[in-house]
């Protein structure tokens, strides 16, 4: 489903990947393991369109994201590609509700319909009756959650995730990676997830190493 062919991705005179070859099909979950300046957040960065290779392609779908116009590659993205990221991002002057809600006004969902969708991920998600309270009146892990149904409402073809338990306790944790595991099995959902957790990285289909720019091991759980 996704593909990358000899990612190579510089800034300035700074080398961060250095012929990266990725396949990852649906329903798989792939963690992105390494030391600090590996080039993992970058790949994923790339790898969900919010970056851009020095050479080199990535292929979602069969697409070739590199030749699209920054219009359609942005329309794309919000069709395509949910993310979760170690800070949520919630807007703070939005309820949970209307956070989840916004990548599908983004896509011109109508809003009955589209709180609706909210709604029902809310729910799943065991925050259904917190879908009026602002992030402020949330705890750190059901902001996490709030900010992963908001990854699905325009049902992606995969979520990408950037240490996505990295602010929170060991029990939230746990809880949230346990989440990934039921979407993925519920709703066939693919899921990369760069993380320094390494109960989280062992608990995936699919380990990679990176070291250097490069992936040294992709290995099997």
């Amino acid at each position: 489903m996704i593909k990358a062919v000899n990612i190579h991705k510089s800034y300035g005179t700074l080398e961060v990947l250095r012929g990266i070859n990725l396949e990852i099909g649906k329903g798989e979950v792939i963690s992105i393991v390494g030391p600090s300046g590996a080039g993992k957040s970058t790949l994923l960065h790339i790898i969900g369109t919010l970056d851009k290779p020095n050479t080199g392609n990535v292929l979602i779908e069969g697409s070739n994201i590199n030749t699209m116009s920054d219009t359609k590659l942005s329309a794309f993205r919000n069709r395509n590609i949910g993310f979760v990221f170690q800070f949520h991002h919630l807007l703070p002057e939005f309820t949970a509700l209307e956070n989840v809600s916004i990548p599908a006004y983004i896509a011109r969902m109508p809003r009955r319909q589209a709180e609706e969708k909210a709604r029902e991920l809310l729910d799943f998600l065991n925050l259904g009756n917190r879908i009026n309270h602002k992030p402020a009146e949330l705890s750190g892990g059901e902001q996490q959650r709030v900010a992963v149904a908001r990854a699905l409402i325009n049902k992606p073809l995969a979520v990408l995730a950037d240490e996505p338990s990295g602010n929170l306790d060991s029990f939230h944790a746990r809880e949230l990676h346990e989440l990934f595991f039921k979407l993925r099995d519920q709703f066939q959902q693919t899921f990369v997830i760069v993380t320094h957790n390494m109960e989280l990285a062992n608990m995936a289909d699919r380990k990679l190493v990176m070291t250097d720019g490069l992936i040294i091991a992709d290995s099997k759980q």
